[in-house]
């Protein structure tokens, strides 16, 4: 919100922008020039963290209210916490960020400096939905292999990989069931004939689950009756290798996984050894526990179906959750509040 100076003079608000904004389509860029109408835009010209921390604390982004960030920014701030939140102005109030997960913000940090955080929460639902479904059906018709010894001019291989299976009447198991979730459930279950079954933090209401076709079960059901296990859930402390050695014996011997959440929920190690056992028959990831490094084990199993984090990977949805975020940024200015605050803050 515009404010004014000691002198009674007013003045603009400033926002601090942290990645770039996208070059197509221009509908994103139409949404920014109202930003930049009502509020200096500052650009940081470090490119490490380190040279962020000193290029803030000699005060280039003194008086910025707003920070607008993207998931790439990463690799000029590092994560934002407690360290980075010192170094950043008195006069932050909002960070907005450009995507449904947020596990490169500390929302504690965030809070207990009186910063408020958003993200794109709905905007890249089907987008990463159509993505669990490409993966899984990849992995589950064991195509990996093939498209190696096509591409080496050897059509299916020397000797022709395992035959592949059908997603219909099998049992797909969501773990996280929010939008992405029961998008995923509803695509699966209409388009698939699949038997969905669900563990979530909160179950859903009866409606919902009508609507959405799924049975809740507890954890340990869920990884003993899937024979598809999708990934679905934000990462944080309690999540972190939420997946791992004990999990993958408890499932069913020649599980699918899905992975379109974020790489540490599993434990990449430990699933490494999975495949390599036979425990877990194949994988469908988007996502990697240290990108963009891929874990070798991964790279050399041919049952690994394999993607560069493209779930939302869309003209379409890239634009969705651009539009999103700058709305977040456009509220911040013009009425000191965030269109989507993040769960953790909403009751604060």
């Amino acid at each position: 919100m515009a404010s004014e100076s000691a002198n009674g003079t007013a003045y603009r608000p400033k926002v601090l922008l942290l990645g770039a904004l996208l070059t197509d389509p221009r509908s994103a860029h139409t949404a920014w020039s109202t930003i930049t109408t009502l509020a200096d835009v500052i650009t940081p010209t470090s490119t490490s963290r380190s040279d962020f921390i000193a290029e803030s604390r000699s005060g280039t982004f003194d008086g910025c209210t707003i920070t607008y960030r993207t998931f790439a920014s990463i690799s000029i701030t590092g994560h934002i916490d407690a360290e980075l939140l010192s170094a950043l102005p008195p006069s932050l109030k909002f960070i907005v960020h450009n995507g449904a997960g947020y596990d490169q913000i500390s929302i504690p940090a965030c809070s207990e400096r009186g910063i408020r955080v958003s993200n794109t929460p709905t905007a890249v639902d089907d987008a990463t939905a159509d993505m669990a479904i490409f993966l899984m059906l990849g992995a589950l018709r064991n195509v990996a292999p093939t498209i190696l010894s096509l591409r080496r001019g050897e059509w299916r291989g020397k000797v022709p990989p395992a035959l592949g299976h059908d997603p219909r009447g099998k049992v797909l198991g969501i773990l996280g069931m929010g939008g992405i979730g029961k998008n995923m459930a509803r695509k699966a279950r209409l388009a698939f004939g699949m038997d969905v079954r669900y563990h979530n933090r909160e179950k859903l209401s009866e409606e919902e689950e009508r609507e959405v076709g799924a049975e809740w079960v507890d954890f340990e059901r869920l990884l003993g009756e899937s024979d598809v296990l999708s990934l679905n859930l934000p990462l944080n402390a309690n999540t972190r290798h939420i997946i791992s050695t004990r999990e993958f014996a408890r499932m069913k011997k020649g599980v699918t996984i899905v992975n379109t959440a974020r790489g540490a929920v599993m434990d990449e190690a430990a699933l490494v050894e999975a495949l390599n056992s036979g425990r877990v028959g194949s994988v469908g990831l988007d996502v990697y526990e240290d990108e963009p490094t891929v874990h070798p084990g991964l790279i050399e199993n041919p049952q690994a179906f394999l993607v560069p984090h493209m779930g939302t990977y869309t003209v379409e949805t890239e634009t969705k959750m651009e539009e999103w975020a700058i709305s977040n940024v456009r509220m911040a200015i013009e009425s000191g509040v965030l269109r989507s605050v993040v769960p953790e803050q909403r009751e604060r």
